[in-house]
């Protein structure tokens, strides 16, 4: 970007790119809507850091580096990804990743192979590593995923390439992505049918605020949300109520994460009961 507006700094730079949306705005610009939202993309990027894009640990794929090489085909097979880390027993002993390019020439020259024996290396990065600088390194090092990190050393996350990406261009998707289904669902009833990935910012869009400023500094999922009220993950079927009024029921989970949610409001008597417990 820097090259394509002539090498200047970074203040200059962001100057330049807030100009142009300026002049398109006010009708001047000849900028598409399309290229507008890529330059704004652009100057919202500086902001943004790992813990902002990354896939959360419970979402991450992985295999364990004793997985015998046919279960190891099948499982990227099922997943469809082009890469998976892995680790040593648990997600935080990180051994590398496995590219879909090493599985296939192991395929064609028909001789035994072992996972360890084509893992490749991983970028380990802290969640507060601005998006721009892990962009670039991922540029300088040819690598497309790096596993996110927390204090303590424990895996806190993923990001790949794409990921980065998706913050200036928007969401990509190829042939093996399934078409996105709504993050909210409307019931006749009421009620709405949430993703348990769904921002508490988005929510409460829809719905208006009712978390307390304390708990929006903790929680930024639903399910984050419904997890911190359980103090645990809650099974399919369970039913928690929030002290505002909002009662959530597990549509969807497994025994890692839920995955939907019913959201409604509470019967009076019940949302006392929370209020008082």
């Amino acid at each position: 970007m820097r090259t394509v507006l002539g090498g200047r700094d970074d203040a200059t730079l962001r100057a330049t790119i807030e100009d142009l949306i300026e002049d398109q705005d006010s009708g001047e610009g000849s900028l598409g809507a399309g290229e507008r939202a890529l330059l704004a993309n652009i100057l919202k990027l500086r902001d943004r850091t790992v813990d902002d894009v990354m896939v959360p640990r419970a979402d991450i794929v992985a295999v364990d580096v004793d997985t015998p090489f046919p279960a190891l085909v099948q499982r990227m097979a099922e997943e469809a990804h082009s890469r998976l880390p892995v680790f040593r027993e648990t997600l935080d002993d990180v051994v590398g990743m496995v590219h879909i390019k090493d599985v296939l020439v192991a395929m064609a020259s028909r001789t035994p192979v072992e996972l360890k024996d084509i893992v490749r290396d991983l970028s380990i990065v802290a969640p507060s590593m601005p998006v721009v600088d892990l962009l670039v390194q991922m540029r300088q090092k040819r690598q497309h995923m790096a596993l996110v990190v927390d204090e303590f050393g424990g895996i806190d996350g993923l990001v790949t390439i794409e990921d980065l990406v998706e913050e200036i261009v928007g969401e990509i998707e190829d042939e093996h992505d399934e078409e996105a289904t709504p993050h909210f669902v409307e019931r006749p009833d009421g009620s709405i049918i949430a993703d348990a990935r769904v921002s508490i910012e988005d929510f409460e869009d829809r719905v208006g605020t009712f978390l307390t400023e304390e708990e929006r500094e903790d929680i930024d999922t639903l399910g984050g949300l419904v997890v911190s009220l359980a103090g645990r993950v809650p099974g399919k079927g369970e039913t928690l109520i929030h002290p505002s009024g909002l009662e959530f029921e597990i549509v969807e989970a497994d025994p890692r994460r839920i995955k939907r949610l019913r959201v409604r409001t509470a019967p009076a008597e019940n949302s006392a009961l929370a209020e008082v417990g």
